[in-house]
């Protein structure tokens, strides 16, 4: 075969992949601007909507009844920030300690294997399913909605995100600074809590910010333990307003007044994920 044959057949080869990588470069932007379009758009509706709501009164009044020219969303926005911190709370602890269970004790063990198994269950669990599941232990046993049943509801969403973003944090880790400890006679446990978690740090809290945005959202857990309430409650063992469960009942009712109040619920939930996302990206960039 001549040397010209031979720097033919690469010349084509070189311009059939530049055109692959064309075609493969343009449907990447074209997917890209698609997604942008709908996210930009979503925005532009949020925001349009949603600022012609906010007032004083939205942060200070409870939910108003059809027709009322007054009401805001404060007893939902109390139920959502308490429900939420408080199932942070709860399902942060447990998802770290299994996460570092599972990175540092289980890699090889049948336990971890089994854990984590049903950790990647739960996390692709369609949330509506963790309600039920709630709603049949509790709700139904205790034959009463409540906040405790909400909050139990969104810890199960919590802590499969904290553990799966824990064991991945931890096992980036050089082993080299666990053997350097080692050789120095640190006991285990204190090289997980000094070394490898501190190090992990900006990781694992991405991992809990992240959890927090995706339940601030959720709805249908809620529909089936806390439920909802129209007036001002602090008991945990009543039911109790939620944004979420807020705006799906207004968005969906004729009221302008409550259709109104929807939107501009929206508008917090949606700023405040932002503002969690946000948090968790720079983070995240500081990590690297």
């Amino acid at each position: 075969m001549s040397i010209n044959s031979l720097d033919s057949g690469r010349m084509a080869m070189h311009r059939r992949r530049k055109r692959i990588n064309a075609i493969a470069l343009t449907l990447s932007l074209g997917a890209m601007a698609f997604g942008l379009f709908w996210l930009i758009w979503i925005l532009f509706e949020t925001f349009r909507l949603g600022l012609g709501g906010l007032s004083l009164a939205l942060f200070t009044e409870m939910t108003p009844p059809p027709m009322s020219e007054t009401g805001g969303l404060a007893n939902a926005i109390f139920g959502s920030l308490t429900m939420v911190a408080l199932a942070t709370f709860l399902g942060t602890p447990i998802g770290i300690m299994a996460g570092v269970y599972l990175a540092e004790y289980g890699q090889r063990t049948w336990l971890g294997s089994t854990t984590r198994f049903i950790n990647d269950i739960l996390l692709s669990a369609p949330s509506i399913v963790i309600g039920l599941f709630i709603y049949a232990l509790v709700v139904a046993r205790f034959k009463a909605f409540s906040g405790y049943a909400g909050i139990l509801a969104l810890a199960l969403i919590v802590i499969p995100v904290v553990i799966r973003t824990t064991e991945t944090m931890l096992t980036l880790i050089p082993n080299a600074m666990r053997e350097a400890a080692y050789a120095l006679g640190t006991p285990k446990w204190r090289v997980i809590s000094n070394i490898t978690l501190k190090s992990a740090r900006a990781g694992v809290v991405t991992g809990i910010l992240l959890a927090l945005a995706r339940i601030a959202g959720e709805t249908a857990p809620l529909l089936f333990t806390a439920l909802s309430n129209q007036f001002w409650s602090m008991d945990l063992g009543q039911p109790m307003a939620s944004l979420p469960v807020t705006i799906f009942k207004f968005a969906m009712s004729p009221y302008e007044n409550w259709q109104k109040l929807a939107w501009a619920g929206v508008f917090l939930i949606t700023m405040g994920v932002l503002a969690l996302n946000i948090a968790a990206r720079v983070m995240f960039r500081n990590k690297h």
